[in-house]
This record gives C-alpha cells, structure tokens and sequence, in this order.
C-alpha cells in the first residue's frame, strides 16, 4: 500500500449508495435496539473530567450495524487477570466473554505470534505495566465485539529482513473483517511489518488516543474492492514513522480527527482509491505531504502544518460525508493536540486498575 501502487478506480455511484444504504441501516438497528443498548450509546460517551478521554467506545465502534453494536468487548463476561503468554491464550481464544487483565509484560514465543483473539473479549492493561513482548494479536474474519486497550505491545523486529519489512509479516494487531473493534490507549512500536493493519472489510473500528512509534509500515487499510468500512481514527500520536499514516484505500467513512503525526518520513494521511475521508484539527510537523488523495473524496479542515513538505498532490477534493450524520464528538483545537497527546495518550496508570 504504497504510493506507488495501483489504487482502485472511485466507484462513487455506487459508493454512495452503500453509504445510503448503511446509514439508513444504522438508523434502523439503534431504533430497534433503543429499549436494550447501553444508555446513550449512540451519543459521545462521557469523558474523564480534566482528561478528554472516554471509558466506553465511541465514533463508528459506537454504532450499531451487522446485526450487533455498541462494542462493549467482554463486559458481559468474567474479569480474569494474566501474566503469561499461557493464560493470556487461553482465554482471548475462549468461546465465552471476558475481561483480560495483563498485569505484566508477558514474552510472546515463538517471536512474531499473532494470538488469535476470539469475540467478545476486553484485553486491558493493568495501568502501565501490561505489556505483550515478541508478538501481537489477529482478529480473523467474523471477530466482533472486541476491546484492545491500554497496553504497550513491541519489538518484532527482524535485522535480516529486507528495508520493506516483506519477510517476516509480524503485525502488533490485525484486524481481517473484523467489526466492532475498539482499539484505546496503546503504544504500539517497534514491530516488523505493521503496528495495526485494519484489511479487507473490517468496519465499525474506532482507534484512539494510541502511540505509533519507531515503524515503518504503521497503519494499513484496505485490500479489499468493497467500499463498506466505516473507521473513526481520533487522538493518536504518530511518531519517528515512514509510510501508512495511515494509508486507507476503498473505505465508506473515514473520519480522522486531532491526531499528530510528527516525522512521518514517505507521507501521512494517504486517501486512496473510492474512499470517502474527512480529516480535521489535526497537527502535522515535520511530515511529507501532510494529507492527500488521488481518486478519493477528502475534506480537510482546521488542521496545522508546521516544518512540512508538499509534493504535487491534490490537499482536498469533493463533499465527503458529514461525521455528525452518523456521531456526536467534539473535537480539540489542534494547535492543543500535540500537549495532549502527550500527557494523554498511550497506556495511562488509572485505566485497568
């Protein structure tokens, strides 16, 4: 998913009417499941004061859809606590729900392990010390209802492998059609192919308030024709990165919002092929081309760039979509996303505990 590829031709007719179709559905599912979702599970979650932060999903994880939502990981399950790679196996591949408390770092081999994370889980880590060292985790086709929060989850690196990192395909997460999927509040750093890759058709994700350090391939999205994925990316610090800032190829609604992106080396926000993107207050130092696309539709508003480089490329084009047609949020203004992500994102020591 580099800027080279070859990026599916805009199917906009079409993607528009899936998009139509989508909300409408949405709209249908939360007046059917209004007398049994959580209490106000379809507005902005309430936040911790002082911090802007929220302890339940929100944006497009929020949502019903597929016949399931509001992401609610393994609320409905038993709270267990973990320390080894033994335990923490056995039970994010349990059939039942549960609430995984990592309470240490735990050593993952063989190196580059991918668990296999079955629905409805909640995987926390406890404050700042849950760890997952040498390996990740794959949520596979049909995982729904999953939380991945608080934890720092590093070092695959392989130094035999070549510059493009094509050898050794060691992700932190990854997501293949997968739906409802919260991903909260994680440093994830350091892994030998990507940090997260959302692929193929995996929707009602939101990721935020995380740490993407020290990677090349950071954040895919895509490989997949369809235009179904709908992805709230808000509040992630990206740092010391090359390419896939994300790079998002062919989703329904992407709303990206006061992310920081500081250093992204190839590009940062890549809009490719019949995606329908807005990007707004965000901070950008430092970054080649900052956000653009090619085919997709963008909107952009609000951002800041600060010590950046521009190529030739198109910053904005087309109407996109409205994010408050689908969610309530409120975003910060950029210029204070930089001191926030700082304080606030990555694993924090109240959460888990």
């Amino acid at each position: 998913m580099n800027p080279s590829e070859t990026g599916h031709q805009p199917r906009r007719r079409l993607r528009r009417a899936l998009v139509a179709a989508t909300a409408a559905a949405g709209l249908v599912l939360a007046g059917l499941a209004a007398a049994t979702a959580l209490p106000g599970a379809n507005a902005a979650p309430p936040s911790r004061p002082g911090h802007g932060w929220s302890d339940t999903a929100d944006g497009f994880a929020s949502l019903p859809g597929l016949g399931r939502g509001p992401t609610t990981g393994g609320a409905a399950g038993e709270t267990v606590t973990v320390d080894t790679m033994a335990e923490l196996d056995r039970y994010v591949t349990a059939a039942e729900p549960y609430v995984i408390r990592v309470a240490d770092a735990i050593d993952i081999n063989p190196k580059g392990t991918e668990l296999r994370v079955a629905s409805n889980k909640t995987i926390i880590g406890v404050g700042t010390e849950g760890e997952i060292v040498g390996g990740g985790f794959f949520l596979g086709t049909g995982v729904h209802n999953v939380i991945i929060r608080n934890l720092t989850i590093r070092d695959t690196l392989m130094p035999e492998d070549d510059p493009d990192d094509k050898e050794f395909d060691y992700d932190a997460i990854q997501l293949d059609t997968a739906d409802h999927i919260w991903i909260d509040h994680n440093t994830l750093t350091r892994m030998n192919d990507g940090l997260l890759d959302s692929r193929k058709d995996t929707t009602f994700l939101t990721v935020s308030w995380n740490r993407f350090f020290d990677n090349n391939k950071t954040f895919g999205i895509g490989w997949t024709p369809n235009v179904t994925s709908q992805i709230t990316i808000h509040h992630n610090w990206f740092k010391n990165t090359v390419q896939r800032n994300p790079s998002a190829d062919n989703i329904a609604n992407l709303h990206m919002y006061n992310n920081y992106l500081q250093h992204a080396s190839a590009y940062g926000n890549y809009v490719r092929g019949a995606t329908s993107a807005v990007i707004e207050h965000s901070y950008y130092e430092g970054t080649h081309n900052p956000y653009y696309t090619v085919d997709g539709e963008l909107v952009q508003r609000g951002n800041i760039t600060v010590d950046c480089t521009w190529g030739d490329v198109v910053r904005e084009q087309g109407d996109a979509f409205d994010p408050h047609d689908f969610y309530d949020y409120k975003a910060d203004p950029a210029a204070a996303v930089p001191a926030l992500l700082n304080e606030f994102s990555g694993p924090q020591p109240e959460i888990g505990t």
